[in-house]
């Protein structure tokens, strides 16, 4: 974990600061959101695929890059979550009140 963070620090960053600007611009949802199967099968996968990193279950080249995405993903996905209650308390404060 180390060695990812001290040589991919830029790459980590920007995923960070990818996963805030879209949590920013995407405050508002529109759309009907992922079915709740849908959903269930996505955790289902993320979690198995955190099960093989922490297992050390896929070796070499490939298990590094299982790693490497899945902490990217997790850094976007905290960014988006950063970004969009940032937005929401900016949106909130300046709406005139009722």
């Amino acid at each position: 974990m180390a060695y990812l963070t001290t040589f991919y620090w830029g790459w980590l960053v920007g995923s960070v600061l990818l996963g805030f600007a879209m949590g920013w611009i995407s405050v508002v949802q529109r759309g009907k959101g992922v079915s709740r199967k849908l959903r269930w099968w996505l955790s289902a996968l993320v979690a198995a695929l955190v099960a093989a990193a922490f297992g050390r279950v896929v070796p070499g080249r490939f298990g590094y890059w299982l790693d490497l995405g899945l902490i990217m993903f997790a850094l976007y996905l905290c960014g988006c979550a950063v970004g969009s209650w940032l937005r929401d308390w900016v949106v909130s404060r300046s709406a005139p009140s009722a």
